[in-house]
């Protein structure tokens, strides 16, 4: 099988040269055998079929090869000295290539010490989203607990029309449409200063929880004032760039959503990587938190009830030839927006299990090689709140990660204790 990486897929790609590694990771306590890791991980290869696939890029466009003599996916084993140690191994996976000979497009770092391990999933971003690798978490412990159970292969699509139902037609306006649109976007990126050079690799992540009692009150919290933990997160950010950054900040946040709401063809556990995207604006009103949530989570429920998702994927593929712009474009500018904030909510992830326990799940960090690599994610799993907060020092310095980071969570903090002041 070959099949040409989609638009989304392409960007996520960058080139050959250029790693843009997602890692996942989780914690724990107990013991496990390592012969029913390399069966789970056997089974979870044999399941998917971009982890029986290569990317060959050798052309101008790259293309998804089935690679009939894939090898396994590896193991590599580090030493865990510290509750520190999953990031250090997470910041060496960021720019480590999947070029090597018959290399499936995975790997897993067992960091491993007396009573605990972390477990820490590596995908290249071009064949993940967060809905992607949290399936693969949840079987991956599935099937170390229980090694013989069965795991339903699925066919991969073949190009974007297999993702469309059969009652959307392409017209002639359409692709009329796609055909102009695609030209403006060549026009437009000729005008713009782009560059192929990789942005140098002095990327970071800042990890942080909050307790579950206040993960719980900040819940409570917003289902009081008919608002979102979402919202909530997005509003104190935005707040706290402000307040740390002043006139530079942009008081705009971008939201990924998740795309499986929309297109019945990919499935909860089916491999995938394009996110589209909403742009959301702070209310720069002396309005009080909580107003601003509200009209936040309202702005966010209109611009995804008006998303045309399978329009989305269809015109997308028009602008293939202008991806390379596209990609030397977001490595130059610094854009409009102070972060990208991709919330994965619940993890519906099991906690116990017969020989082990699942202490906690960190996050995702990826290193973004765009100018603006500002990226939070965020997590909740056994009742805590977990980020990952990630930038590049030419473009955020940590200090100033580490100033937001706290400022947001003063704010979340003060508005939480409001309520009990009065």
């Amino acid at each position: 099988m070959k099949r040409r990486l989609i638009l989304g897929e392409r960007i996520m790609h960058v080139d050959a040269k250029t790693p843009l590694n997602c890692v996942f990771g989780a914690k724990i306590s107990g013991k496990f055998n390592a012969e029913n890791l390399h069966k789970a991980l056997y089974k979870i290869q044999q399941k998917h079929p971009l982890l029986q696939m290569n990317i060959d890029a050798t052309g101008k466009t790259p293309y998804f090869v089935r690679n009939e003599n894939i090898g396994k996916i590896p193991v590599r084993i580090a030493d865990r000295l510290t509750d520190e140690d999953w990031l250090k191994q997470s910041k060496i996976e960021w720019y480590k290539l999947f070029d090597a000979p018959n290399e499936p497009l995975a790997r897993l770092v067992w960091v491993k010490g007396e009573t605990e391990s972390d477990l820490l999933l590596v995908l290249p971003h071009c064949i993940c989203d967060g809905t992607t690798i949290l399936n693969l978490m949840r079987e991956l412990m599935t099937l170390i607990d229980n090694p013989e159970q069965d795991l339903a292969p699925y066919p991969s699509f073949l190009s974007v029309r297999d993702l469309l139902p059969n009652d959307f037609a392409i017209t002639k306006v359409a692709h009329f449409k796609g055909k102009i649109f695609a030209a403006l976007g060549r026009l437009f990126f000729f005008f713009k200063a782009t560059s192929n050079n990789n942005v140098d690799r002095s990327n970071y992540a800042v990890h942080w929880k909050i307790s579950q009692e206040d993960t719980k009150n900040l819940l409570t919290k917003c289902k009081e004032e008919n608002t979102t933990v979402h919202a909530a997160i997005c509003v104190a950010f935005m707040e706290a760039f402000k307040h740390v950054q002043g006139t530079k900040a942009h008081g705009k946040v971008i939201c990924p959503v998740d795309i499986r709401r929309f297109v019945e063809a990919i499935k909860q556990d089916t491999m995938f990587a394009f996110a589209p995207i909403v742009e959301l604006k702070l209310d720069q009103t002396k309005n009080d938190f909580w107003t601003k949530t509200r009209k936040l989570k309202t702005d966010l429920e209109a611009k995804v009830a008006e998303m045309k998702v399978y329009d989305l994927l269809s015109m997308s593929e028009y602008f293939h030839s202008s991806v390379n712009k596209m990609i030397g474009f977001l490595k130059t500018t610094k854009g409009t927006h102070d972060v990208t904030l991709s919330n994965m909510g619940l993890l519906n992830v099991p906690k116990d299990y017969k020989n082990f326990t699942l202490e906690t799940i960190y996050s995702p960090t990826v290193a973004f090689p765009w100018k603006n690599a500002n990226t939070l994610v965020c997590s909740t799993f056994n009742g805590q709140l977990d980020f990952s907060f990630m930038s590049n020092e030419s473009f955020l310095r940590e200090f100033e990660a580490w100033q937001i980071k706290d400022k947001a969570i003063e704010l979340i903090k003060e508005n939480l204790n409001e309520l009990a002041n009065v």
